[in-house]
């Protein structure tokens, strides 16, 4: 991609009205923009950082899952079915000019649920999973937190269908140890969380990373790691779930994703049921598993950072290279420096590199500014000074020291 072409521009300075650092740098870098409260545009870069994130979370699920694509707008009486029109406070709703009412999906167990009659009648089909990745829609009285708290953002969301507790408790631990996995392939260090389960169960949990600015409190078991919430942590003397001890840290964290143990409370309503192997008729169990796309990559900016820009972790960072080339004052000079860099583009591209080409006419202190706030994970720079050592210069965005490597080995950095 050639910088010069993209459907964005980085700005001098950061947005003022935005206190969230993760909101600060992605706009700033042109990763985002701003529509309103809550609501954000995703640009060029930003759209190719959040496909790398749930690309890698589509392959994850799809291990223990089938992918589906819900519809966003929900008939209100699938909402009255379960009770929950008028008690989900976060709830969108829309009346059309032709009268009827609808609800804007936060979440699909109102709409997965029946679909699943159509696909369970014995115990034979069960388990049964399916998730999605799809835009929700929740009316937070308060966006904040830039991409960590949104009134539109994207969303994992997987649903399971179980014949008896059992099973879906095997389901539910096969998930927790996926989304561990989720987290630390995106370099994000989890940290399993009990909460309340509300109506459903007794707990259900959330995935929490660390945050000095989080707005979850939780308290960390400093045997095991477990952690529980703020709203059922009982003081420093409650024992761990896990390991029974009694001894607690307390931290900041923001939320990456939940699971929950459904039971009955969708199943029900909609008359899910199954024959089990006697013939009986009996209720199908459920559970539900949620990851913020947009989140993460809110999350994953806001903790990959330094004072100079974004520092992207490689596997969802929007390009591997970022080609600079450099002006020069006389134009024989200017030509080969441009005849090179675009050969180079050309071969790295080839070699199956993600490469951004910085063809704009800018001086070096703009472009080089402008790669820090990127954060792509390699700088590679074509100079005067480069060429005539028949070399380009290669740097490591989080390393302080660039290196001269030979102009014929320079996609053999990235293809090895």
């Amino acid at each position: 991609m050639l910088q010069s072409k993209i459907f964005s521009k980085t700005a001098k300075e950061a947005p003022k009205d935005e206190p969230s650092k993760n909101a600060r740098l992605l706009e700033q870098a042109g990763y985002v923009q701003k529509v309103m409260a809550g609501v954000y545009n995703y640009l060029p870069l930003g759209t190719r950082v959040l496909q790398k994130i749930e690309n890698l979370v589509r392959q994850e699920m799809s291990a223990v899952g089938n992918e589906v694509f819900m519809p966003s707008l929900h008939p209100k009486e699938n909402w009255l079915a379960t009770g929950r029109w008028n008690s989900v406070d976060v709830l969108f709703k829309i009346k059309s000019i032709h009268g009827f009412e609808y609800a804007l999906g936060p979440t699909h167990e109102e709409i997965v649920a029946p679909a699943a009659r159509r696909a369970i009648n014995s115990y034979r089909d069960l388990p049964l999973s399916v998730f999605q990745i799809q835009t929700k829609f929740r009316d937070e009285a308060r966006a904040k937190s830039g991409l960590l708290r949104g009134r539109e953002f994207r969303m994992k969301d997987m649903y399971s269908f179980h014949a008896d507790q059992a099973d879906l408790d095997r389901y539910y631990a096969e998930v927790t140890e996926i989304y561990k996995k989720v987290f630390a392939r995106l370099g994000l260090k989890s940290i399993l969380t009990e909460a309340s389960g509300g109506s459903f169960s007794k707990y259900s949990h959330e995935f929490q990373v660390e945050l000095e600015n989080g707005e979850d409190t939780i308290y960390i078991c400093k045997k095991c790691g477990l952690a529980k919430n703020k709203e059922i942590f009982s003081g420093p003397d409650e024992q761990c779930t896990n390991c029974g001890k009694t001894e607690w840290r307390e931290a900041q964290a923001a939320e990456v994703g939940n699971i929950f143990k459904l039971g009955t409370k969708f199943t029900v309503p909609f008359n899910i049921k199954f024959v089990d192997k006697d013939g009986a008729e009996q209720p199908v169990l459920m559970g539900c598993y949620g990851i913020g796309t947009t989140r993460l990559m809110g999350l994953i900016a806001e903790l990959f950072n330094d004072s100079k820009g974004l520092i992207w972790p490689e596997n969802v960072a929007p390009f591997q290279v970022h080609l600079i080339a450099l002006q020069s004052k006389d134009p024989a000079a200017q030509k080969s420096l441009q005849k090179h860099a675009e050969t180079l583009y050309k071969s790295l591209q080839k070699a199956g590199v993600e490469v951004l080409l910085d063809d704009r006419d800018e001086s070096a202190g703009v472009k080089f500014n402008d790669a820090d706030l990127l954060g792509i994970p390699w700088r590679m720079v074509v100079s005067e000074k480069t060429l005539a050592a028949d070399s380009i210069e290669l740097k490591n965005r989080a390393a302080a020291e660039a290196k001269l490597v030979k102009i014929n080995k320079a996609a053999a950095q990235f293809t090895q």
